[in-house]
């Protein structure tokens, strides 16, 4: 899909897999991915989008990611949800249930090869998560949302190593039902 070697841990088992390795995001025009571990957003039709890719593969975040979603929607359904943590003990807290806990990236990616679907495993957040992951993923999924608004987490750059292979729309925005104006973008690395 990527026409480059797939990118994973540094295992030598995992480099043999063919899975692509992606990153999915929503930001707004100037970054800003997150505000108190929340998105300062809502945009339903996201949502959606991020939920017909990432559903039936493994998805993979930080520990505070995890605690943003709402309790009811932990874990994500349809999918096996990695979260990666360095706090000792948390896997066998009542928040963790449900969750494939790790301690490292490298682990979550070995662990995504045993998991159902790992054709596509999706890197979901957080912020340092994604810069872990940034020389590694083959694809970013990135919705750009038409606004403004003040955050405290930031999504990271895509750099000289990555080309913009896809807007949808073409050309201008989509609107949301609430008016929220946004457009979806399909990112390829072009060098290892």
């Amino acid at each position: 899909m990527s026409g480059h070697p797939s990118h994973k841990a540094e295992s030598p088992d995992s480099r043999e897999s063919a899975s692509q390795l992606g990153m999915v995001w929503a930001q707004t025009t100037k970054g800003v991915i997150g505000r108190g571990g929340t998105m300062p957003w809502h945009l339903p039709e996201d949502l959606k989008h991020f939920s017909s890719l990432t559903t039936g593969h493994p998805v993979i975040m930080g520990r505070k990611t995890w605690e943003s979603f709402p309790p009811k929607y932990r874990p994500l359904p349809g999918r096996t949800n990695i979260v990666v943590t360095r706090q000792e003990g948390w896997a066998g807290t009542p928040e963790a249930e449900g969750a494939v806990v790790v301690s490292s990236l490298d682990e979550a990616l070995l662990e995504s090869q045993f998991a159902p679907g790992n054709d596509h495993v999706w890197i979901v957040g957080g912020g340092e998560i994604y810069r872990q992951s940034m020389g590694l993923a083959d694809v970013a999924v990135v919705t750009e949302i038409d606004s403004d608004v003040e955050g405290d987490t930031y999504a990271p750059e895509l750099g000289e190593h990555w080309r913009r292979e896809s807007t949808d729309p073409a050309e201008g925005w989509l609107e949301s039902k609430n008016g929220t104006k946004y457009r979806i973008a399909t990112w390829r690395r072009t060098e290892d």
